[in-house]
């Protein structure tokens, strides 16, 4: 079947072989080499989508173990976040790190390491797993942790899953009073009252910066930051007595039916969106106010399908990180190069980072900065060259997000890929776990 992420770029054929439990694996894996695990789909390129052969994963959906005295969950690695969280927030609980989205795997979340808003604070989502369950390429279970096979650990940690296929996952899950988030907005006139923005928010457990990637001049980089603490029974009670302290996700009523029309999103309609919504968290978002936490974490989950805005062709997100020293001018030089070739990014974030913990986890200390854009031909050698920047910088990409980066680029950026391609040798997962990501950027 011909497969492609969630950015719908790029498609490539692939067998596609189903699982429903962890035994049948030593067999499917003999079957078929150079098996790549996918998940929900939601890598926006090609990390999950096999040179031969691709594992469609959210068969292992099983949630096996909970103990409300530690947190410590164990769930098949193709539980979705999205089940986790409608089962425990209203028992009081919340993962520790969460990406943008909840329509991803918990095994999705290990291979990516995934960040959230409170990286810069709290780190990834692999420094709160306990423990993993893998099957090796040559069918072999195995048991890794921070203290068993640690080498491997790391390795998974942020592997993109090369280092075999993930079935079960440990990790920590967080108690909370109430499912509200307490939010603050600080308004960001530009670019560099952005990054100071974030860096007064260090002591907060989350924060983000929507930023304004149309505006020019002395309003380039123009924010709104997003500071918020989970929210507490007093908070909750003080502005209504009757308010559910822990309240579900709705579901989402809006969806994108059919790709739209490469025309509706340009420099113009952008530009008009941001304004209006600039100019709304700039008027009413100045004091501390209970933000219903689906939203805050999820807000482009609302929309069902919103991939297709971008239409047929797919869109490319950008998504790099650059260390702290320098990053105002490397990003201001980067917004100043999208803004003049006009292209409009429909969804452009800023964060502050910490460091990574696995071998080819993404974060640094530093910034980072996703930008949305539809594929065109002319926007390859733009992002080419804005690649340069981040790899002059000591920067890199995010490899969930990526779907076109050479492979100059990449060994630029990510300076433990020996250690890494060691492991995957010595483990026998070198040209039998094999993604079209792997295979591009010689992993």
């Amino acid at each position: 079947m011909k497969l492609e992420g969630w950015g719908g770029y790029p498609r490539h054929e692939s067998a596609a072989v189903g699982v429903s439990a962890p035994g049948e694996l030593s067999r499917l894996l003999r079957e078929h080499p150079r098996l790549i695990a996918r998940g929900n789909g939601r890598a926006y390129g090609d990390a999950a989508i096999g040179t031969v052969a691709t594992l469609m994963a959210r068969g292992l959906n099983r949630m096996k173990s909970f103990d409300p005295e530690t947190g410590a969950l164990t769930v098949e690695s193709g539980v979705l976040l999205a089940e986790i969280l409608e089962v425990f927030v209203p028992r009081g609980f919340f993962p520790p790190v969460v990406p943008g989205t909840k329509l991803v795997t918990v095994g999705g979340m290990v291979a990516a390491d995934v960040h959230g808003k409170n990286h810069h604070r709290d780190g990834g989502f692999g420094a709160y797993v306990t423990a993993m369950k893998l099957m090796l390429p040559g069918g072999q279970p195995v048991s890794c942790s921070p203290t068993e096979q640690p080498d491997l650990f790391w390795a998974t940690i942020g592997g993109m899953g090369l280092t075999g296929i993930i079935t079960e996952v440990t990790f920590t899950m967080r108690p909370i009073e109430t499912s509200w988030i307490m939010q603050t907005t600080t308004v960001a006139p530009n670019l560099e009252s952005a990054l100071k923005a974030l860096d007064d928010t260090d002591n907060v457990t989350y924060s983000v910066a929507w930023i304004d990637c149309v505006a020019r001049g002395a309003s380039m980089g123009r924010s709104l930051v997003f500071a918020g603490e989970h929210a507490s029974r007093a908070e909750v009670e003080a502005e209504a007595d009757n308010r559910d302290l822990r309240p579900v996700a709705k579901a989402s009523r809006l969806s994108v039916p059919v790709n739209l029309p490469s025309w509706t999103l340009n420099r113009a309609s952008v530009a008009a969106f941001n304004e209006v919504y600039f100019r709304r968290g700039a008027t009413t978002g100045r004091q501390p106010g209970l933000v219903h936490w689906n939203p805050y974490f999820f807000p482009l989950d609302g929309v069902d399908r919103w991939n297709r805005i971008y239409g047929k062709r797919g869109f490319l997100q950008h998504q790099c990180v650059v260390p702290g020293p320098g990053a105002l001018a490397v990003l201001a030089e980067i917004l100043d190069r999208f803004s003049r070739s006009g292209k409009a990014s429909f969804l452009a974030v800023l964060k502050k980072l910490g460091a990574g913990s696995g071998l080819l986890s993404f974060p640094i200390p530093g910034y980072t900065l996703a930008l949305d854009m539809r594929v065109t031909p002319d926007l390859f050698p733009l992002l080419a060259e804005i690649d340069k920047l981040v790899s002059g910088a000591g920067g890199r990409l995010y490899l969930a997000k990526d779907a076109r980066q050479s492979r100059q680029s990449f060994e630029a950026g990510y300076n433990r890929l020996g250690e890494f391609k060691d492991l995957r040798r010595a483990i026998g997962a070198d040209g039998q776990v094999e993604s079209r990501l792997s295979k591009r950027l010689g992993i």
